[in-house]
């Protein structure tokens, strides 16, 4: 691990204005920098950049950071990387805190293991770009498909030859476990080895960072299958990668959307006619890893699908997979091609400002939940209504609290002869929004503030579906040159300890009233993390009030009857504990502290404290312990179908250590937005500020 000290001591050496101008064209703008996003369309240029504080921000879309965070969101570079390239650019030389030799010796197999794959892969590519160029039948293919030479070098595209063992003349030991392990070679029940791709066309995949981690086929001649990816290795994993997103990052910015397709000769076929922002799911359905990493592209996501059956299954399973992580600035939408055409077919036919067209009339995703909803059931009829709803409940139950999500919910109202207050009452949500100034207020009236930001986008600082409205941030001061500055990215500099902060918008006022009442304090103390649920302190003795009747505070009151509004990662943790309750076996009291000031975490505080008093092992057990009328009880009753079809987790002790690490980000956030609302007026709270920083980048590089 890289010291936190060496960290510090490198950002106050390299100079950001340098790490940026590599790669944006700045212009002076006061006493700052100003140029054009890249991590975002637009035209007007809202990205700024702080000799002063070592610091970007866009107001455009909220990105901001160090040099080095600013290396790894913009090139794909891991935390380990952007420290090394940048230690190289000031000659300084990374340290190595002290590990035992287990640890070295674990990790210098983990490299060596990791090097050897890539370079297997690499000689794989350099066969099969070589066997293109020697096959005239796999050309002609390439030529009939309307690919020039131009466009298959740009994407890498090769040939893997017929013969059964073809690699073994690139590999002189062709029973390299290495071969097995990369997918480039299957090995028999007795022992005989032969090469997974033959007679295709090959389409390397690479990942974020233009690594080469594995490959696609596609056969030329009439075969079952069609497509042939590699398997899942330690560098491939199919439902975290998308084909050609590597290559499309250019093509992206400019269009300002990215496309989805089903097939690697949809996004070649495009790129070759001129789209070059198209990117592919590799064999799979699109999963909430695809649409995270298309929603770090793009601010506008098309998908774009067959028009049969299997096309329209397939754009079902796409939303539904967007669902949870729907944001109010990100449009997604839907285009279906006619039955007989796939995009380069169309393309190819019709030609590209007739494909444009068609994307410019893209169903939205709410037409699109609504309109199949609706088709399903015969809505002129009260059992027909009903079903609608039955089926809608769980799909609204995945979104998280939103403008968008609002409106879905009247919109449907509307379609089943509901008001939505009615609508909300039987599908167990609220009807209300968070206004910027921190109030509750129905319907739309709530959802704009007095004054907000300029740019209204959300932006989500963790990546895991916690999007905080831009118009939480509150500004505080201008610089020489006008511009306006936050205090999350303008605070003052006490000696370089605010450089790693990474810190997200402000809350509303009952968030920051919240952060300043509690007591819990960050950097290293009694309460620091450690890591595999453990947290130093008392495990296993927190008690809560109540009994099998369900812990609530003695100045709570009674029970509210209003649905309570959740946010995405709540219900990720309750989820969790619903189907393993056993989890909270090792959690301490500082941890549920730290649970307990996040704002709408009370019903995760109130269903780890019944685990615990009632020992129960199951949702069943729970909700005989939970009192009757409760709000915790509704939500077991709301979340238990949810909760029971999900998919088995491999690991749900590592599933909800990382929920708990994005709980404690988000503890973190909600105290330094309190401490900068205050101005810092003295050197306790710039301590306390510089020691929630601090932490804060620990675990973001977890």
């Amino acid at each position: 691990m890289i010291p936190d000290s060496y960290v510090q001591d490198l950002l106050a050496r390299v100079d950001i204005v340098d790490v940026v101008g590599k790669y944006v064209q700045l212009r002076k703008a006061g006493v700052n920098l100003l140029g054009l996003c890249p991590f975002h369309n637009e035209k007007s240029p809202s990205f700024t950049v702080s000799p002063s504080k070592q610091f970007y921000h866009c107001f455009g879309c909220g990105a901001h950071g160090t040099a080095i965070g600013f290396l790894i969101e913009h090139t794909g570079a891991s935390f380990p990387e952007a420290v090394r390239n940048l230690s190289a650019t000031v000659g300084m030389r990374v340290p190595e805190e002290p590990r035992s030799p287990r640890q070295m010796a674990a990790d210098r197999e983990r490299r060596a293991e990791r090097s050897l794959h890539e370079q297997a892969l690499e000689s794989a590519q350099q066969f099969y770009l070589k066997s293109l160029r020697a096959s005239p039948d796999a050309i002609a293919y390439l030529k009939k498909r309307g690919l020039t030479g131009q466009i298959a070098q740009r994407f890498g595209l090769g040939w893997s030859g017929e013969e059964r063992q073809g690699l073994m003349r690139v590999f002189a030991d062709y029973q390299a476990a290495s071969l097995v392990e990369t997918g480039l070679v299957i090995e028999s029940e007795d022992g005989r080895r032969y090469d997974r791709f033959r007679e295709r066309i090959m389409f390397p995949i690479r990942n974020g960072r233009g690594v080469l981690i594995g490959f696609g086929g596609r056969l030329i001649r009439p075969g079952e299958p069609k497509y042939l990816n590699s398997p899942e290795t330690p560098l491939f994993s199919k439902g975290h990668e998308l084909y050609g997103l590597w290559e499309a990052r250019q093509g992206i910015r400019k269009e300002g959307q990215v496309i989805v397709v089903e097939g690697y000769m949809d996004v070649v076929g495009l790129a070759q006619h001129g789209l070059e922002n198209a990117v592919a799911t590799l064999g799979t359905a699109t999963t909430e890893h695809h649409v995270q990493k298309l929603m770090r592209a793009s601010e506008r996501i098309v998908f774009s699908f067959d028009g049969d059956r299997a096309g329209r299954k397939a754009a079902w399973r796409a939303l539904q997979a967007c669902l949870p992580l729907l944001r109010d600035d990100v449009s997604i939408r839907f285009l279906f091609l006619p039955a007989e055409h796939d995009p380069d077919s169309y393309i190819r036919d019709l030609g590209l400002e007739a494909f444009r067209a068609c994307l410019g009339e893209a169903v939205a995703l709410s037409r699109f939940l609504l309109d199949e909803l609706s088709s399903r059931h015969d809505l002129r009829e009260a059992e027909g209504r009903s079903a609608c709803v039955h089926e809608a409940r769980p799909l609204f139950a995945m979104m998280p609290e939103g403008v968008l999500k609002m409106q879905l919910q009247r919109d449907l109202a509307e379609r089943v002869k509901f008001t939505p207050e009615e609508l909300a009452a039987v599908m167990g949500v609220s009807t209300t929004v968070v206004s910027p100034a921190g109030g509750r207020a129905a319907g739309m009236a709530g959802a704009v503030g007095s004054a907000p930001h300029e740019s209204s986008a959300v932006h989500d600082p963790d990546g895991m579906g916690h999007w905080m409205p831009d118009d939480h941030l509150v500004p505080y001061e201008q610089d020489e040159g006008g511009q306006v500055w936050y205090p999350e990215f303008d605070a003052p500099d006490q000696g370089g300890g605010f450089d790693s902060m990474q810190s997200a918008g402000m809350p509303s006022q009952a968030r920051q009233q919240q952060a300043q009442s509690t007591g819990w304090k960050a950097g290293g103390g009694k309460g620091a993390w450690q890591g595999k649920g453990d947290w130093k302190g008392k495990k296993g003795d927190w008690k809560g009030k109540g009994g099998k009747k369900g812990w609530r505070d003695d100045d709570q009151g009674p029970v509210r009857n209003e649905p309570k509004v959740v946010p995405s990662l709540a219900k990720r943790l309750l989820r969790l504990l619903m189907v393993h309750p056993g989890l909270v076996e090792g959690m301490g009291e500082q941890q549920i502290e730290m649970l307990a000031q996040i704002p709408r975490f009370d019903l995760v505080v109130e269903l780890i404290a019944l685990a615990k008093s009632s020992g129960a092992q199951h949702v069943g057990a729970l909700k005989h312990a939970v009192a009757p009328g409760s709000d915790l009880e509704a939500m077991l009753r709301g979340m238990e179908a949810e909760a029971l079809v999900q998919e088995e987790l491999p690991n749900p002790q590592a599933e909800w250590d990382d929920a708990l690490r994005r709980a404690e980000i988000d503890s973190i956030r909600v105290q330094q937005a309190a401490l900068a609302q205050a101005g810092l007026p003295d050197e306790a709270s710039r301590q306390q500020y510089k020691d929630l920083s601090m932490r804060l980048l620990l675990l973001t590089r977890l």
